[in-house]
């Protein structure tokens, strides 16, 4: 009876390990845009990932969150909210959310995060120092 409680429970704790981005190297860090499908990005954006299963950062304009529950290597963020600060870069955040919303595939390698998607479209960001 107690070999069965201790399976249950270390099965229980298998079911917890965070299975997204975040769990493979892309948590406990802000990743900072640089790139946006070869291009030089010269607005601010960063993504974080604050806890298993969220997105979170800062657009051009406005702070956004999201989720995101897809299994490493896949990228999915489904819905994402965000403030609604106007300013000169809307057109540059426009695109931003639109590549974010488009992406379906990461890979954490260092202090570089990439997400990419079939279409050949591709956003690098960089860890902060």
């Amino acid at each position: 009876m107690r070999l069965l409680f201790l399976i249950a429970l270390l099965g229980l704790d298998m079911c917890t390990k965070d299975e997204t981005v975040a769990g493979y190297g892309g948590a406990a860090q802000i990743w900072h845009l640089t790139e946006l499908d070869g291009a030089p990005v010269t607005t601010t954006a960063t993504l974080s990932f604050p806890a298993p299963g969220q997105i979170a950062g800062e657009a051009p304009c406005n702070r956004y969150s999201g989720v995101m529950t897809t299994p490493y290597p896949w990228f999915d963020v489904g819905q994402v909210i965000s403030t609604r600060r106007a300013c000169p870069a809307q057109a540059a955040e426009a695109g931003f959310f639109k590549a974010l919303s488009a992406m379906s595939e990461a890979e954490v390698a260092g202090n570089t995060l990439i997400l990419r998607n079939a279409a050949g479209r591709e956003m690098v960001f960089k860890a902060a120092d």
